[in-house]
């Protein structure tokens, strides 16, 4: 079972100094910190914040290369945590309808679907694995109150980011 998720913040971890980006479940405060890299964590700041790049960024390639094809990005998904990596998916579908599944890094899958206005989902697998969810809204509270004196670096609002 999969669930929609959108993105709750973008911060950066206090001791490694490497971004994270903070999924929180539409239905319910489960929350999942995926780690990325600065490259794709930049990708991802600038199309949430909309500041458009005086050239294309490989992200928006990639989506101009799929409107070019007349390829939709019908949504993405973190797929699997296996010895601490993250894994997804790019769901995709061609003009004529046949589908299109594509291996991805959970950062430059979300950094494609902010680009592409689709839906992000985690697979509850994914969640049940991470040991770094917050199951409820008072683990969420105190997770967010701690969150706020250790991890100053947040880009973005508190609140649900907008896709």
């Amino acid at each position: 079972m999969e669930i929609e998720v959108k993105i709750r913040a973008l911060m950066m971890d206090p001791n490694s100094g490497t971004p994270i980006i903070i999924l929180k479940d539409v239905g319910s405060d489960t929350m999942l910190p995926i780690w990325v890299g600065a490259y794709e964590a930049n990708a991802i700041a600038l199309e949430i914040e909309k500041i458009a790049p005086p050239r294309p960024m490989t992200h928006d390639l990639l989506r101009n290369l799929l409107v070019e094809l007349g390829v939709q990005v019908d949504r993405v998904v973190v797929t699997s945590l296996r010895d601490n990596t993250f894994f997804a998916v790019i769901e995709m579908r061609n003009s004529d309808g046949d589908r299109m599944v594509l291996d991805s890094r959970p950062s430059d899958a979300i950094a494609l679907a902010l680009r592409a206005d689709c839906p992000i989902y985690v697979d509850m697998e994914v969640i049940k694995a991470s040991h770094n969810t917050l199951p409820t809204e008072e683990s969420e509270e105190s997770e967010m109150s701690r969150s706020e004196e250790e991890w100053p670096d947040v880009i973005g609002e508190a609140g649900d980011l907008p896709m």
